[in-house]
């Protein structure tokens, strides 16, 4: 019986407790008076408001929401999804002033006023006031130091502003807190950050520096290309030819999609040491290791051109255009060989059925991230400001998109 007892009191107290619990998540104490916390959640309003901004409905979206804030006019949440929808459409001095008004309440918690300064530091960013928006978001780190979207804002307008020494210290503070899953990435982009601070000091003319900090840069992540063009550029400057074709012809191991950006760099250097013909090696290394390399035939083409070989050199090009009939440069080697071979019927047929379905690429490079197009390979992309995202567009040959449709009907019969 006293066991039953015990049993009844101890269900008893936990219910109460459950009650309690359920009470003070559903309501809250504010200004002396019991708030229903869960009144704004369950208004048509503010469902409406979600629905809307789901299906990308912004303006119907903000309607609703102002008409749910106002059965709750203190509630913090609300108003901070209000301004930042006023920010996505542009209304910057208005989520500013929402916002701001959001900072002058009494009695937020820390982390409430981490999260406003957050927002009001993105409303600044998108507004282009950048010592305000610094200013915001260095006020989120004192209150909340490991705020991670804080930092990420820092680095991106040290950045914006090359300013590499402090993005990079950001970065790295970031790294050391990262889960191992990301510390590739974070290596990565430190990589890219040492490469920009090796720049900033050829500049200053602190070569041994420079050497430094892309030597860092390539320990970091031996796939830094920009890295070893830069160091290689260096060592070329201090007349340590041999140090910079060591580096240069690294690449093609590493990075060999991208071997290409040292080309010309190592045929001069080649000439310079009076060993020519290894560029003409070096291309076709690259061919035997991937058929499929166009860039190492037009250049190892246009080495063939440079030294009198046309024919030689528009078989090259030819074989170019097969695996890639779009890139402009193709069609400019072969026009250049054309009128040096006095434009022969022949040859001239055999480029009109290559390039029969052919589009020119002027812009082939396109960031993964937010689709931004440039005409040449960049390392950060200069809208969303991602490192290393950037690929060439190609549309696959005639016969590469047949194996592709004969593979899908084989493996979905």
């Amino acid at each position: 019986m006293d066991d039953t007892l015990t049993l009844a009191i101890a269900l008893m107290a936990l219910l109460i407790g459950l009650a309690t619990g359920k009470a003070w998540e559903r309501y809250k104490l504010r200004n002396g008076r019991w708030i229903d916390r869960r009144k704004i959640q369950e208004s048509p309003h503010y469902i409406l408001g979600l629905n809307f901004l789901v299906s990308n409905q912004i303006d119907l979206a903000i309607e609703e929401l102002t008409k749910a804030a106002g059965l709750d006019a203190p509630a913090l949440e609300i108003h901070l999804i209000l301004g930042n929808l006023y920010r996505e459409r542009g209304q910057v001095s208005k989520a500013i002033q929402l916002h701001q008004s959001l900072l002058q309440r009494p009695n937020l918690s820390a982390m409430e006023q981490a999260y406003v300064l957050l927002c009001l530091g993105l409303d600044f960013k998108r507004g282009g006031f950048v010592d305000r928006s610094f200013q915001a978001f260095s006020e989120v780190t004192r209150l909340d130091p490991g705020n991670q979207y804080a930092l990420l804002n820092l680095e991106k307008l040290h950045e914006e502003q090359q300013q590499w020494e402090e993005a990079h210290a950001i970065r790295q503070r970031l790294a050391d807190s990262a889960p191992n899953g990301e510390k590739p990435r974070d290596q990565s982009i430190l990589a890219f950050l040492e490469n920009e601070l090796g720049l900033q000091a050829a500049r200053e003319g602190l070569p041994d520096l420079a050497i430094q900090h892309f030597e860092t840069a390539l320990d970091l992540d031996n796939q830094t290309v920009p890295a070893s063009l830069n160091l290689g550029d260096v060592y070329m400057e201090k007349n340590q030819v041999a140090k910079a074709i060591a580096i240069w012809e690294q690449i093609s191991k590493t990075a060999p999609e991208r071997s290409y950006l040292a080309f010309h760099r190592l045929e001069m250097a080649y000439k310079q040491i009076g060993k020519p013909t290894n560029f003409a090696s070096l291309c076709q290394r690259l061919i035997d290791s991937n058929s499929q390399d166009w860039r190492a035939r037009l250049s190892l083409g246009q080495h063939h051109e440079h030294n009198g070989r046309a024919s030689q050199a528009l078989d090259l090009f030819f074989e170019s255009l097969v695996h890639n009939p779009h890139a402009l440069a193709v069609h400019q080697a072969i026009w250049r060989s054309l009128a040096t071979l006095e434009f022969n019927p022949l040859l001239v047929r055999r480029y009109i059925e290559l390039t029969h379905d052919a589009v020119f690429y002027l812009d082939p490079h396109v960031c993964i991230r937010c689709r931004y197009r440039s005409t040449e390979l960049l390392w950060q992309c200069p809208q969303c400001h991602e490192w290393n995202t950037f690929l060439e567009e190609r549309i696959a040959p005639a016969e590469d998109a047949t194996q592709d449709v004969d593979m899908a009907e084989t493996a979905n019969p």
